[in-house]
């Protein structure tokens, strides 16, 4: 490598490093049209002053379901309207009690009262300015299924959708958005939230290989300097991305590769860059379930990889009798957990024949990988 391919001490790759930040929202946003206009359909009630239509929005991890919706509704902010347009990210806000207080914060633009610490209060605040102010809410609930467990999503929905029987004259639609293909909410949600829920599904697929190409490289050209990255490097950061079947892999891989090339002085992307920020980028699922646990699971988490290197077979029954003694977790809370960490496929839960209710527990990740993480 001669000296004038070298980066200087002050140069950089990076024409601007936000573009590949996985909040970050593009302005050029493709392939996503027709179920952008499905969903602004079902919206427009909203604007108009009545109840928008409820929805659930389904599609794996990385297919544009988050973008879309934050897209649409930073233009129905932008024009004079009654809907006031909440995202809720079900990762972080996983109770009850704090998607509210996130939805209070967002239309009230301040915490609710110290005094209001019950949800019952947070809500009956919420319903006060809604009335007040004549205004309609629209909840997006993203990444519900971690509201799955210990029965959140059925209780947030009731108290959403039902608003009206206790505070007449109340306005709210609720979109639901699942990024697991295996939820059944039809199975997952009670009679008393079916019946007033009824939601138009919108199906966001996998993006081909074209539109990956194309999505990406557009990333490329807004985020790096021009020469950084080859058309036929960005091709196997394509098939990496298809085989993660996310395209947040891809646009974390993009980032990654270039920190690599910058680590040393180069001034293009490697296929050794793109390796090596492979190895990282495809445990993105992995760092953001963990992220999304709670203390608790954490802990039973930890315990697992602990046993898993003790024991090859563990099974439910066996781990719970250590779960009693040394985490002080009941029966219900850590089946909830354990449910939570095989839905989120950190762990893979299999009947045993033979032995009732017994299952076996696999961790789906290499121990070293789950404890940096955790």
């Amino acid at each position: 490598m001669t000296l004038k391919n070298m980066l200087m001490w002050d140069e950089t790759l990076f024409r601007d490093p936000d573009v590949f930040e996985i909040d970050y929202i593009p302005d050029q946003f493709n392939y996503r049209e027709s179920q952008m206009r499905e969903l602004a359909f079902l919206l427009r009630p909203g604007i108009k002053g009545s109840r928008p239509l409820n929805a659930t929005i389904k599609g794996t991890p990385g297919t544009g379901k988050t973008t879309s919706i934050k897209k649409i509704f930073a233009d129905i902010s932008e024009i004079k309207s009654k809907m006031i347009p909440v995202h809720i990210n079900c990762q972080v806000e996983n109770t009850r009690f704090m998607i509210l207080s996130q939805i209070y914060r967002q239309i009230a633009g301040h915490n609710p009262s110290a005094a209001g610490n019950s949800y019952k209060r947070v809500f009956e605040s919420i319903a006060d300015i809604l009335l007040t102010e004549d205004r309609v809410l629209l909840v997006a609930l993203d990444d519900a299924n971690y509201l799955l467990f210990e029965n959140e999503l059925n209780n947030i929905l009731y108290l959403l959708l039902r608003s009206h029987e206790t505070y007449p004259g109340t306005r709210i639609g609720v979109m639901v958005i699942i990024s697991d293909m295996d939820v059944d909410l039809s199975r997952e949600l009670d009679i008393r939230v079916t019946s007033v829920f009824s939601p138009t599904e919108v199906y966001f697929p996998p993006y081909s290989v074209t539109e990956t190409f194309q999505i990406l490289k557009e990333r490329v050209l807004q985020g790096l300097y021009p020469g950084v990255l080859s058309d036929k490097n960005l091709d196997l950061i394509v098939d990496h991305t298809l085989r993660s079947g996310d395209m947040r892999v891809g646009i974390d891989m993009i980032k990654r590769a270039g920190l690599n090339a910058e680590k040393e002085a180069m001034r293009e992307i490697s296929e050794e860059h793109i390796h090596e920020a492979y190895k990282i980028s495809r445990f993105l699922h992995l760092k953001y379930s963990i992220q999304a646990l709670r203390r608790e699971e954490k802990d039973l988490l930890r315990l697992l990889v602990d046993l898993s290197r003790k024991d090859e077979q563990l099974t439910s029954g066996q781990v719970y009798t250590i779960v009693k003694k040394k985490l002080k977790l009941g029966y219900t809370i850590y089946y909830e957990a354990l449910r939570k960490l095989d839905t989120l496929r950190l762990i893979n839960l299999e009947f045993r024949d033979g032995r009732g209710r017994t299952r076996l527990i696999n961790l789906r990740y290499d121990p070293d990988k789950i404890l940096f993480y955790l």
